[in-house]
């Protein structure tokens, strides 16, 4: 397959470019900067040049490919024209795609629910902060009903592996540094899913391949690690202590992260692509010590 990806130069896009060419598919990687434009060829993909607001590079990318991975999103633009860029390119690619039965893979993140560990059924509804991307989400999926095999990739708050700079991991760790505490809200037992980026590479790989129109998959690797086990594990390398600190310790993003019970399963996901994590979960992850060179 020849497959059009966008934020093929980012975090997961730097996973996902060499597990699809190693599978036999040809790649071509949006890049809106010289810079990842080389990153992309250097891995072997071609590239066009263009970002999430060239609605016409998105519309031809497509219709020059076999399937589209959608990565990237424009944080840089802020969270409302974050979102219509976004709405903008996923209308631009099931512009593209209608009709053909061709793959056409959303990126969003797994969902928080009181009680449980959250799964594939649980419905999207637009509420809080994303609503317009979950709105987003729900209108990828609508396009199944117009002949695009859509999917949702549904991501963990950590996709942690060797290299990641710019995470949760890598903020807790740049925190703990800077204050002499590896720190955690109340009782730390509240718990984030995460999954390796190697692993959430090859379920974007599946997804593209065989991936049901319609379907809903969850990327988790780890279904709840406590964040005081985090805390834990990032204070035996950086030598400090580990410890509750009162909540207005923390600046947002992390303080909301760190106060939040969102356990998620794969279990579905797993069982309908056979699709296994196998790399290392999170707190083995950190104990390899890479965050810390």
């Amino acid at each position: 397959m020849r497959i059009f990806v966008t934020g093929a130069s980012g975090w997961i896009g730097s996973a996902l470019v060499p597990e699809l060419i190693a599978a036999g598919h040809q790649v071509v990687g949006l890049a809106r900067s010289d810079a990842s434009a080389t990153a992309v060829s250097g891995m072997g993909a071609d590239v066009l040049h263009g970002d999430l607001t060239d609605t016409d590079a998105l519309r031809s990318g497509a219709l020059d490919s076999d399937g589209v991975i959608h990565l990237a999103y424009q944080h840089d633009l802020g969270q409302a024209n974050g979102a219509e860029a976004d709405a903008g390119a996923i209308a631009a690619f099931t512009d593209a795609l209608a009709g053909s039965d061709k793959p056409l893979v959303i990126s969003g993140a797994t969902l928080m629910v009181d009680g449980r560990a959250s799964t594939e059924r649980d419905e999207l509804v637009p509420q809080g902060p994303i609503a317009a991307r979950i709105i987003n989400m729900q209108k990828a999926l609508a396009a199944s009903k117009d002949g695009v095999r859509s999917s949702l990739v549904m991501l963990p708050r950590s996709v942690h592996g060797p290299g990641e700079r710019h995470g949760f991991i890598p903020q807790l760790i740049a925190r703990a540094r800077a204050e002499g505490v590896s720190g955690y809200i109340g009782d730390g037992a509240n718990r984030w899913p995460a999954v390796h980026v190697k692993d959430a590479a090859t379920l974007y790989r599946l997804a593209v391949e065989k991936a049901p129109a319609g379907a809903v998959l969850y990327a988790v690797g780890d279904e709840g690690v406590p964040v005081r086990e985090i805390a834990e594990a990032i204070g035996r390398h950086l030598d400090v202590p580990a410890r509750s600190l009162p909540a207005e310790n923390f600046n947002p993003p992390l303080f909301p992260l760190l106060t939040l019970d969102m356990p998620a399963t794969s279990t579905i996901t797993q069982e309908l692509l056979d699709w296994k994590p196998i790399h290392p979960g999170l707190i083995r992850d950190v104990d390899q010590g890479h965050y810390f060179d």
